[in-house]
C-alpha cells in the first residue's frame, strides 16, 4: 500500500512516501510561509524519487493541526485534492500526535507542544508505553504557565518535545525546577512533526481501513485565526 504524506502545519514543509514496511523517498524544506509555493513541486520530486506515480497512491495523509493556519489550509487542501481527483481514502492526523510518535520512552509521560504565537502553545499528553503514542490529555492551547500547571497536576516524569516547548524552555524549565519533576527534553530535531512519522502512523491506520472521507477531514484550530482575533479586539476596542 502507498502512502503520501504531506505536513504544513508548522514553518516547515515536509512530503514523504512509504509502502507500508518503509520510506521510500522524503522531502523537508524550511518554508518561511511559502507553503504553497512548495508543497506541489516537493510531491512530484518525491514520487519522482520513489519511482512511483501519482495514479499507485493508494492513500494520502495530511497533518490536520494544530499549527500555523495558513499552512494547515494549504495542506489540507492540496491532500483533499489529490484524494477527489485518485479516488483514494484520505486520514488525518494531528500534529501533536505525529510530535508524540517521534520519540520513544518506556516510563515518561510525552508532552507534545507546537508554538501557537502570542505567548501560547497548543498542547496534549501522550503514554508510550502501553502502545504508540496514547493520547492522555486532550489537545489544548493556553499559555506556558497554563501548560506547566498541567504538567504538574499530572506529577509524573515527561519529556517534552515540540517547536512551542523549545521556544520557551527556559521560562518552562524555571517554572519546573521548583516542582521536583523529572523532565527530559527532546532533540531540537523533532522539534517539528514530520511527514515520515506522519506516512508511519497512516500506513497502521491504512491497514486496517481507518481513514476518512474529504468531508470529515478537517482543520484542528483550538482556537480562532490570528486575523480574526485582530478584527474582534478592534471592533471590542
Amino acid at each position: 500500500m502507498i502512502v503520501l504524506a504531506i505536513d504544513t502545519s508548522t514553518d516547515a514543509v515536509s512530503v514523504a512516501i512509504n509502502n507500508s514496511k518503509q520510506l521510500l523517498a522524503s522531502a523537508h524544506v524550511a518554508s518561511d510561509r511559502r507553503h504553497a509555493e512548495l508543497l506541489t513541486p516537493m510531491i512530484k520530486s518525491v514520487c519522482q524519487q520513489a519511482d512511483i506515480s501519482m495514479p499507485e497512491i493508494d492513500v494520502v495523509a495530511v497533518d490536520i493541526g494544530p499549527g500555523l493556519f495558513t499552512g494547515m489550509r494549504v495542506g489540507i487542501a492540496t491532500a483533499k485534492t489529490i484524494a477527489q481527483v485518485l479516488d483514494i481514502p484520505i486520514i488525518g492526523i494531528s500534529s501533536l500526535d505525529i510530535l508524540a510518535r517521534s520519540v520513544s520512552t518506556s516510563e515518561r509521560v510525552v508532552l507534545a507542544t507546537i508554538d501557537a504565537r502570542r505567548g501560547e502553545l497548543y498542547w496534549a499528553m501522550y503514554r508510550n508505553d502501553l502502545g504508540p503514542s496514547i493520547e492522555v490529555k486532550p489537545p489544548i492551547v493556553g499559555t506556558v504557565s497554563d501548560c506547566v500547571a498541567d504538567l504538574v497536576d499530572r506529577g509524573q516524569s515527561a519529556l517534552i518535545v515540540g517547536n512551542g516547548a523549545q521556544r520557551y524552555q527556559n521560562a518552562m524549565s524555571e517554572s519546573l525546577e521548583a516542582t521536583g519533576l523529572s523532565i527530559e527534553w527532546a532533540s531540537e530535531q523533532l522539534a517539528q512533526p514530520s511527514a515520515n512519522v506522519l506516512a508511519i502512523i497512516a500506513a497502521e491506520l491504512a491497514l486496517h481501513e481507518q481513514w476518512q472521507t474529504c468531508v470529515e477531514v478537517q482543520a484542528l484550530y483550538l482556537r480562532a485565526p490570528d486575523a480574526e482575533i485582530n478584527w474582534q479586539t478592534r471592533v471590542n476596542s
